[in-house]
């Protein structure tokens, strides 16, 4: 195809309108995200605020007999607190309020597909949950005496693992949920089970075996270990592997639901 002179190919036009449709969406969640102080205050800081909270029981924990020390607790936990509370309430109250006001029905009559929809609803989100955990490693690891990560990329990886994790899991959520009002009750069995039995709170190192071994199988539990492995340089192979095949189990496991149980109009 040729335009003004210029060779184009349609898959990459098709790219380049994807894109562009993408980007606008994601612009227009970034709007009404921002108009939402409720929603902006959770998202902003109340990982901070778990973090202060849990600071001086984390003090008391063993935790120099299992070379683990508070910064290298505190920080891979409120990583934690901002995939929980930053990301996966903000795009399930999101997508459910959208789902109510019928913006998801007239998006589908568009261009958009399903995919580019769930995406860009949840694009704004994410970015500002990856920003987030920027400040945290840079300024938080300043602040807490304990540097930058050994093994970045086991942090790189951990993070970008759990955005996956808890955006499949958001849009899962909404087929139990029928109003905006209803996500801060049906995402509290996600956030009480991930910071108490994924390593935000108390590391799995510090519990006995078989309770770590149980614990070791849900959602955020990878996610949170190789997250505290890049801070302190490492990991074994079997355990980086067992993470990697848990973690990406229930990003399937997910992604299923979402595709079998999602609702693109209200809930009556």
């Amino acid at each position: 195809m040729s335009v003004a002179g210029i060779e184009t190919r349609p898959g990459t036009a098709a790219r380049k309108g994807s894109r562009d449709r993408l980007i606008a969406l994601a612009r227009a969640e970034l709007t009404l995200l921002g108009r939402n102080k409720t929603t902006l205050f959770m998202a902003l800081l109340m990982p901070l605020i778990m973090a202060f909270a849990m600071q001086r029981a984390v003090a008391e924990m063993p935790l120099q007999q299992n070379g683990l020390s508070v910064g290298t607790v505190l920080l891979p936990g409120t990583i934690g607190f901002v995939l929980i509370f930053a990301v996966y309430s903000t795009v399930t109250g999101a997508l459910v309020t959208r789902r109510e006001e019928l913006v998801l029905k007239r998006l589908r009559c568009g261009e958009l597909t399903d995919r580019e929809i769930l995406a860009g609803t949840a694009l704004p989100t994410v970015l500002i949950g990856l920003a987030q955990c920027l400040l945290l490693v840079v300024c938080g690891g300043l602040a807490l005496k304990v540097g930058l990560p050994k093994a970045p990329h086991l942090l790189l990886l951990g993070v970008l693992l759990g955005m996956v994790i808890v955006v499949a899991m958001a849009a899962a959520s909404t087929a139990i949920t029928k109003s905006a009002e209803a996500a801060q009750l049906t995402t509290l069995p996600f956030v009480f089970i991930s910071m108490g039995g994924s390593g935000m709170v108390v590391p799995l190192d510090i519990l006995p075996d078989r309770i770590a071994a149980i614990l070791e199988l849900l959602p955020l539990s990878p996610v949170m270990g190789l997250v505290r492995d890049g801070w302190l340089g490492g990991a074994d192979l079997t355990d980086m592997v067992k993470r990697l095949v848990i973690a990406l189990a229930w990003a399937a496991l997910a992604v299923f639901a979402v595709r079998k149980w999602f609702r693109w109009e209200p809930r009556h």
